[in-house]
């Protein structure tokens, strides 16, 4: 939310608007073009492909609109208020998508794999050890490596770490009305976010390439890639979110007073973070 025009005397209703619409169809067919091209049809990828670039359209339009009204001076305290209350329950969703899958890893771990092993089960598959890094019992699957965490996972650890620290300046230097220093530490926070990402796609091709880890790797490869995977696909949003964040900034639409546009995208870089802690705990180490 901009700030500096921030006062109109009542609470704004927008009209009715195209964009939920569009947006709902473009994920729509941004997802039946996923499930396509998992399951070998040829026009699942352009049509997974093509849902992306609608969804990243609309979304450009509809953030666009919605900034429009607030330089406008449409926008109140009460709705910065309604900003923050949706922004929470957004982040709550989120935590709540991640729990699944760590909830999914954790069953398979502590509950379905000593199921399997115990002797009760030997006589049908009588070599399985049921350690985690499990290829599943009847050798179904491939052999494969699992991911530790030196170098690359450790090095990526530091780099999200020190992207909070980067973050969490650029908002005290906001909050003295320090412009360029924002700028600058944002710009920070955004390169150490891409190198991240630079980084955890030379992983998955090590993964892939020389430990012969792969989603069909059983349990771990499937539970490996669906939580790193999405996190990645986490900090590629959160570092667009604070590229448009940049942008806005140089473009003069926040204060020292008023910058929730800019503290949304902070909650949310923070938020996934702490997620990769989690991870890197939970999926390298143990």
């Amino acid at each position: 939310m901009s700030a500096q025009h921030a006062v109109a005397p009542y609470y704004f209703v927008p009209g009715p608007s195209k964009w939920p619409v569009l947006c709902g169809a473009s994920l729509l067919l941004t997802m039946a073009g996923a499930s396509a091209w998992i399951n070998g049809y040829s026009w699942g990828m352009i049509a997974n492909l093509t849902g992306i670039l609608l969804t990243l359209v609309v979304l450009a339009k509809w953030f666009s609109e919605a900034f429009s009204e607030s330089e406008g001076g449409l926008y109140n305290a009460r709705i910065d208020v309604s900003f923050r209350w949706s922004m929470a329950f957004f982040i709550f969703s989120e935590v709540m998508f991640f729990a699944g899958f760590f909830g999914a890893l954790f069953y398979a771990r502590t509950i379905t794999m000593p199921w399997l092993a115990d002797l009760d089960h030997k006589f049908i598959w009588p070599e399985y050890a049921g350690i985690w890094g499990t290829s599943g019992p009847g050798g179904v699957v491939d052999k494969f490596t699992t991911m530790g965490p030196f170098p690359i996972p450790t090095i990526n650890t530091a780099l999200l770490l020190l992207s909070g620290v980067t973050l969490t300046i650029a908002h005290h230097a906001l909050l003295k009305g320090l412009r360029n220093k924002t700028a600058v530490w944002l710009a920070a926070t955004i390169a150490l976010g891409v190198i991240f990402m630079g980084f955890q796609v030379y992983e998955y091709m090590h993964a892939y390439r020389e430990l012969n880890l792969k989603m069909t790797s059983g349990i771990y490869g499937s539970t490996f890639f669906m939580l790193t995977g999405f996190h990645g696909f986490h900090v590629t949003l959160g570092a667009i979110m604070l590229a448009v964040v940049l942008y806005r900034l140089m473009k003069g639409h926040f204060t020292a007073e008023h910058h929730f546009g800019f503290e949304g995208a902070a909650w949310y870089w923070h938020f996934v973070d702490v997620v990769w802690l989690g991870l890197y705990v939970v999926v390298y180490w143990l």
